[in-house]
């Protein structure tokens, strides 16, 4: 089933309007409502779940950080009203519902992180970017996942275009960079909140000891390493995915709606 990107109060987003209880997930610096199509058509009728668009490419480029698209993701969940969301990230948003998660903790019901930046990740390095060389792009994409084959044309030109677009490709540099300043280590203590930590045995831009130590530091966490898979388990393994992630939602389920 398809959803139109809405419109409104300056948030682009899509929201399936599945059930009671809301699924929010947050994507990455590439990312886009592709990346988590196989989510959104296995709990988009279940649960309520909601995509916001990451304004990388039309906030001002002084705005354009972590904290930026945070202040950016807690006016939207003020503008829909939402009480409590289970929140998802995968790399960038997993560092932005990391932040968003500490500055907001009672309106978090659960956490999912998914090769999440905030405490070391390979960012896109010196050799980033190399305008108008698609082999590069098309490598680098592909690097993303244990099978080369999930990184479509369609996801290579998409890349291709923002790295060959200037003003597009300073402002992937400089949240990058802002990512990177962000680091976490010592303020992930004061998750409270129960955490799914997902991660691809073969990630190699945050590898696999990057969740074992978001597991070590969040108290409440468990960590599921998905096997010959990449930096994007939700596209890659997205039936391993969502077992687990179902799982955990179950088990996290509102007190409301078990007494409904």
């Amino acid at each position: 089933m398809e959803y139109n990107l809405k419109e409104e109060g300056g948030f682009k987003y899509i929201e399936t309007e599945g059930g009671k209880e809301t699924l929010l997930l947050l994507h990455g610096l590439f990312g886009a409502l592709s990346n988590f199509e196989g989510i959104i058509n296995r709990f988009g009728k279940e649960y309520n779940v909601v995509v916001p668009m990451l304004p990388i490419f039309e906030l001002p480029i002084i705005k354009v950080s972590v904290s930026g698209f945070v202040d950016h993701v807690t006016a939207f969940v003020n503008h829909k009203g939402f009480n409590k969301v289970h929140v998802l990230g995968n790399s960038l948003g997993g560092h932005i519902t990391l932040l968003f998660s500490l500055a907001n903790p009672d309106w978090i019901q659960s956490i999912t992180l998914t090769g999440s930046s905030g405490l070391f990740e390979n960012s896109l390095g010196s050799t980033f970017p190399k305008r108008g060389n698609y082999e590069f792009i098309k490598e680098k994409t592909e690097s993303t996942f244990f099978d080369p084959s999930v990184a479509t044309k369609e996801l290579i030109d998409e890349v291709f275009d923002i790295v060959n677009d200037r003003g597009k490709a300073i402002r992937i540099i400089a949240t990058a960079k802002s990512a990177v300043r962000h680091n976490l280590s010592d303020k992930l203590h004061q998750i409270k909140s129960p955490t799914c930590l997902i991660w691809g045995d073969h990630d190699t831009i945050t590898p696999p000891f990057v969740g074992e130590k978001f597991q070590e530091l969040i108290k409440n966490s468990t960590l599921h390493l998905v096997e010959k898979c990449g930096h994007a388990p939700m596209m890659e393994r997205a039936d391993v995915f969502n077992d687990i992630l179902g799982a955990f939602l179950e088990a996290n389920v509102s007190t409301d709606m078990m007494d409904a």
